[in-house]
């Protein structure tokens, strides 16, 4: 099953479906959970993060007996290196999980709804993500895996504070609810840095595309809640949800704006990205993730329509985020590449994407 994984690049989140999709590219849920007794990943040992290992397999096991989307468990030392890259690259793992390290395991669902890193900076690290804004949903889902697990296995927790776990702003319900948001409109006329770092005082995070230490490239954010303490699933939820559907307004509100004030100006960047993707002989993945924002405006304003191209008839701008990165092109050529060749390689990718019709 993971073959599949590497090789596609549709994901549950890349679905083009859920609330303000066009903006909100997807929701995640994240569960941070730790087992009684046992030492937490930072201080233990082989013997007890294997021990944390077959547990939480045995755990699945059980579970698939009653599940219909079944959880295929993998040994993250048996998956290539090149592999662990594409499960970052699609959000399904952390950085810190695809570095090689003693029995860190992986659960994963055939539709990569769901993603269980085992053994990262918390013994579980329950994902469940779903596209456009649809935290509920993806709650729903998470807490039900989650009261699951938690019949077959005995969590760290204690009654006054909550859940136990490695980092103490997990502390408490051990939730960190994410969205990740396109916003160019906000980028261009220079108010994203303004707004995105007033979120901080209000209790939010503000990450880039692949979460914390990485850059916001292609206009892309990730928001999240910053504390699990003191406050309950649902507020957090809600709490996220209302701040997002503002950010929103806000974006299409500025996208307007450029489309009326700025029109002139507004056509001739996306048209100028749509040129560059259609004959580019060398594209970095950065250039490539700044070009397809300015295409994917382009399509939200109906600047660039399936007049202009096959291409934008199902323009699927996620799946685009993905088949940009650097493993997934080496995973596409079928070899490892260096870094020029990767954008040589890209380039060409994208030239048949944009210029002959949106063969896949």
């Amino acid at each position: 099953m993971i073959k599949e994984v590497v090789t596609r690049t549709a994901s549950s989140w890349t679905r083009q479906e859920g609330l303000y999709h066009h903006i909100v590219i997807s929701s995640r849920i994240r569960l941070a959970r730790n087992l009684a007794k046992l030492s937490m990943p930072a201080f233990q040992n082989e013997t007890s993060a294997f021990s944390v290992l077959e547990k939480v397999r045995n755990a699945a096991e059980n579970l698939n007996r009653q599940r219909k989307e079944k959880l295929y468990f993998y040994p993250m030392q048996e998956i290539p290196a090149l592999e662990r890259q594409i499960l970052l690259e699609k959000h399904l793992i952390s950085p810190e999980h695809r570095e090689d390290g003693v029995n860190k395991g992986l659960l994963i669902s055939g539709d990569e709804a769901v993603s269980i890193m085992i053994n990262e900076e918390d013994h579980l690290r329950i994902q469940v993500f779903a596209p456009g804004l649809q935290l509920e949903k993806a709650w729903e889902q998470a807490d039900k895996l989650d009261d699951d697990l938690e019949s077959q296995l005995e969590y760290a927790f204690d009654k006054q504070i909550g859940y136990l776990t490695c980092c103490p702003t997990n502390v408490g319900t051990g939730l960190r609810a994410s969205v990740m948001l396109h916003v160019p409109a906000l980028v261009l006329t220079q108010q994203a840095g303004k707004v995105l770092s007033s979120l901080g005082q209000l209790g939010f995070a503000v990450r880039g595309l692949y979460g914390e230490g990485t850059e916001a490239v292609g206009s892309l954010y990730q928001v999240s809640n910053q504390v699990t303490l003191g406050k309950s699933e649902t507020e957090i939820i809600q709490n996220l949800t209302e701040l997002t559907t503002q950010l929103v307004e806000k974006e299409e509100e500025t996208r307007q704006w450029l489309r009326k004030e700025c029109f002139a100006q507004l056509k001739d960047r996306v048209g100028r990205a749509y040129g560059i993707l259609q004959n580019a002989a060398i594209l970095t993945s950065q250039e490539a993730l700044q070009l397809l924002s300015d295409v994917k405006m382009g399509v939200d304003l109906g600047l660039l329509t399936e007049e202009q191209g096959p291409v934008f008839k199902d323009f699927n701008f996620s799946e685009l985020i993905v088949l940009a990165q650097p493993a997934f092109i080496q995973r596409f050529r079928g070899k490892q590449l260096d870094a020029a060749e990767r954008d040589e390689a890209r380039a060409s990718l994208f030239l048949e994407k944009f210029c002959r019709g949106g063969r896949k």
